[in-house]
Order: structure tokens, then C-alpha cells, then sequence
């Protein structure tokens, strides 16, 4: 691992921030002010509360360890490990006496709207730690693009912000690759029944996306491509590590989140416009994932647009 250059350009990047916002729980994260990002160079021995945000966090400790409590989940990072914290997720910092990690954050608003993107989307429903035991095959590519995205943030030179998320994008294809080949996805089916259930199930996640309004079930969307719900269940959790409903919930919450920063939206009209059946359902799964209401959520981001 290289050696830590000059710290002085590593915090002249960043003069622009303002400082932490943070109301109840949820963090809005400044981002550079020319860029959709913000990456740290962090030393400090501060450690923080449980939050969430809306960006994606991606930790990286190049010296002594750093230690990450998710959803009740403990990290115990090494230097050289990579977590991928996804956006929403509740996390809490816990830093030691001494130690220097790299703390990316990332508007993924844009990012998200790429075809394709729904495949990788749905395999950050977790947090995800890289490190050169589990991701053997491509750990070296992962911490160069994040090497090579550090590089450009904090050179401050021209185009940066496109260069970035183009090494983020293939920091995301080596994932989702990774996944593909690595975890036995649709192992023991021949090579053209391989393609077409990455095709089909690829087309899933973009129709998923697109109707997530609908009274969506695991039968009609099974019977949609000619399969039983049983076969459609297990090539699905195969394919996204996860259940059809549990995908299914995700997407209609992210929906959810976006609308509630509209102030001339009910929250009844964002459940039935995010495809909950009904406002209690729509409270109930909220509140599970975000820790606090449709109504606390949208209160927060009131208070941060006035801000």
C-alpha cells in the first residue's frame, strides 16, 4: 500500500465544507460544491452517533483500523478493506485513538438512472466489505479505481468530476461481474440457458422499476416469463441475493423517499404513487427501515431546503 502524501492537499479540497448537518438522525451531506461527491482524508479520533444519509459511503483505513456498527451488524475494518455502506442504511462510526482512513461519499441520483444499473442496485440491498480473502479476483481493481478516484478529487484539475464517476461506474460493473461469475449464479444450466436467464432476469429489474405502482405479485411476474413461481423464486434470489418482495419493498421506498421532499404531496397520495397498498403498510415498512415516519422524513427535509 502506498504511503499517505502530503496531508495539507488532502484538506485543501475541501475548505468549501460548512460543516456537519445533521437533524434527529438523518445526516444531509454537503457535498463539494462544484461536485455531486465529497471524499475525506480522515484522521480524527471523533467517533459518530447512529445516522444515515442519502449518499453512498464507502470506507477505506489505510492506517490502524476503523470499526463500523450497521443495523446491528459489526465491522471491524483492517487497513485495506473496503465497506460499501448503500444509501438509507443506519451506521455509526466508531474510530480509534489513532489511525487514517478515506471516506468517499456519492450523489447517486444520477448514476441510478443508467440501464443496467438495477442488477447492482439490488446487490448493495447490504452493505458489502471487499477485501483480498472474498473478492480474490478483482480486490486489486477495486482499490485502484478508489486510488484513482482519491487521485482526481483531490487534484482539483479539470473534467474530474466525469473521470470519477466513470472509474465509479467500473468500480460497479467489476461488482456486479464479480456476483455473476464468482457466486455460481445460474450454475448447472447450460451456456445459452445461462444468457437467457441474465437477460430475462435483467428485464425484470428494469420492468420492477418501471412498475413498482402496480399491484406487482411474485406469481405474475413469474408467469410473465414462462416460469412457476417456485423456479422464478430461486433463479431470483440467485440472481439479486435477494427476495422478490424484499426487492420489490426496496425499490417502492427509494420511490418514496424522493417524493416526500415534494411539500404539495399527501403522505397518502406518496404510499399509493410508491405502490403500497395501503398508509399503514407504507408506516409500518418505512419506519422499520429509516427508524422514523414518512412525516418525521419529510420534516427533515423541509428543514434542510429551508437551510
Amino acid at each position: 500500500m502506498k504511503p499517505i502524501e502530503d496531508k495539507v492537499t488532502y484538506y485543501s479540497a475541501n475548505s468549501d465544507y460548512r460543516g456537519r448537518d445533521v437533524v434527529a438522525n438523518q445526516e444531509i451531506v454537503n457535498y463539494h460544491a462544484d461536485l455531486s461527491l465529497r471524499i475525506w482524508f480522515n484522521e480524527q479520533t471523533d467517533s459518530y452517533p447512529a445516522h444515515w444519509h442519502q449518499a453512498l459511503e464507502i470506507i477505506l483505513p489505510v492506517e490502524n483500523f476503523y470499526d463500523v456498527e450497521i443495523n446491528g451488524s459489526e465491522y471491524h475494518l483492517l487497513p485495506g478493506e473496503i465497506l460499501i455502506i448503500p444509501p438509507g442504511e443506519m451506521h455509526m462510526l466508531k474510530a480509534p485513538d489513532s489511525g487514517k482512513r478515506f471516506i468517499f461519499l456519492f450523489d447517486m441520483t444520477n448514476i441510478s438512472r443508467f440501464r443496467g444499473f438495477s442488477t447492482i442496485q439490488s446487490l448493495m440491498m447490504q452493505p458489502i466489505r471487499i477485501n483480498k480473502t472474498d473478492y480474490t479476483y478483482i480486490y486489486d481493481d477495486m482499490y485502484r479505481l478508489l486510488m484513482q478516484i482519491r487521485n482526481e478529487y483531490f487534484s482539483e484539475g479539470e473534467y474530474r468530476e466525469i473521470v470519477i464517476y466513470s472509474h465509479l461506474m467500473n468500480f460497479f460493473v467489476n461488482l456486479g461481474r464479480n456476483h455473476l461469475e464468482n457466486n455460481h449464479v445460474f450454475s448447472g444450466s447450460r451456456v445459452y440457458k445461462q444468457k437467457e436467464y441474465l437477460q430475462k432476469f435483467n428485464d425484470i429489474l428494469e420492468y420492477i422499476d418501471e412498475h413498482y405502482m402496480d399491484e406487482l405479485t411474485l406469481e405474475s411476474v413469474a408467469a410473465s416469463i414462462g416460469y412457476s413461481k417456485y423456479h422464478f423464486t430461486r433463479l431470483f434470489k440467485q440472481f439479486t441475493d435477494s427476495t422478490f418482495y424484499d426487492y420489490l419493498s426496496f425499490k417502492r421506498l427509494k420511490v418514496a423517499e424522493s417524493l416526500l421532499a415534494q411539500p404539495d404531496l399527501s403522505i397518502t397520495e406518496i404510499a399509493l404513487r410508491s405502490g403500497f397498498s395501503s398508509i399503514s403498510t407504507f408506516n409500518r415498512i418505512f419506519r422499520q427501515q429509516k427508524d422514523c415516519t414518512p412525516s418525521e422524513y419529510r420534516a427533515m427535509c423541509k428543514l434542510h431546503q429551508q437551510n
